[in-house]
């Protein structure tokens, strides 16, 4: 075991991302045949929104996954436990096919929804995504950047914040698809949204054996996980886990 203390605040690294952007040989951009997908990362971000559907979009044939933030280096999760590394700068990168904003908490989304360069940055992806995509809050972003039309879906928090803030109508839905633009529910959602992304990109039988080879197939120990049927007493209890565990 290395002699350096050990600690919580671990680091994973992007492996896909060098393939993304030739950072190994200055040719593999230029030989990928498959789609550029970057997940945006930001602080305060959620760890599950970028990186669960990051582990199901990476397995696309030929397709190149890259973390991507404001600055590069490490950025830190809403608990701040854990950092994830950004491959690229936005200033690094121009064009990509799919576009992935996760969520975060308060402090994680509402910082994002006022950084213009974050906003300006999105705005210009989308131009020329295929696909413009999000989890969680990350919806609320989309919709600070002007992007959403007609419908979507978010976190069931932030539901009334969605419809009254930026006008959409909220959907309660695994996920949304408008367009080019499709917006997931909480969290766990992201994994959904990516496997129907993966149809759309790769077809559906190669999205199948996707969701076969990372085993997804959720049997959970608890009929909790739909804000429609919980009590209030249990969002309650969701929220100040959520909350605490951001402090």
């Amino acid at each position: 075991m290395n002699s350096a203390k050990t600690t919580r605040r671990t680091v994973l690294t992007g492996v896909a991302a060098a393939a993304a952007f030739g950072l190994a040989t200055g040719t593999a951009q230029a030989e990928s045949t498959g789609p550029r997908i970057g997940m945006l990362l930001y602080d305060g971000f959620s760890l599950l929104d970028p990186t669960g559907p990051a582990e199901v979009l990476c397995r696309l044939p030929g397709a190149t996954v890259t973390m991507i933030a404001e600055h590069r280096g490490p950025v830190r999760t809403d608990t701040r436990d854990v950092a994830v590394l950004a491959e690229r700068s936005v200033a690094e990168v121009n064009r990509l096919d799919v576009l992935l904003v996760p969520g975060a908490g308060n402090r994680g989304t509402n910082a994002a929804m006022e950084n213009q360069v974050l906003l300006d940055w999105i705005r210009r992806m989308h131009r020329h995504t295929t696909w413009t995509t999000s989890v969680c809050t990350g919806s609320l972003i989309l919709g600070a950047a002007g992007l959403l039309r007609e419908r979507a879906t978010t976190y069931w928090a932030s539901a009334d914040y969605l419809e009254k803030t930026f006008g959409v109508r909220y959907v309660p839905e695994r996920y949304v698809q408008v367009g080019k633009i499709i917006t997931a529910a909480g969290v766990s959602a992201g994994i959904d949204l990516a496997l129907h992304l993966a149809s759309l990109l790769a077809g559906e039988e190669t999205a199948r054996g996707i969701q076969l080879a990372v085993e997804y197939d959720p049997q959970p120990p608890f009929d909790s996980g739909n804000a429609a049927t919980a009590s209030p007493e249990l969002k309650a209890l969701a929220l100040k886990l959520l909350a605490d565990s951001q402090e």
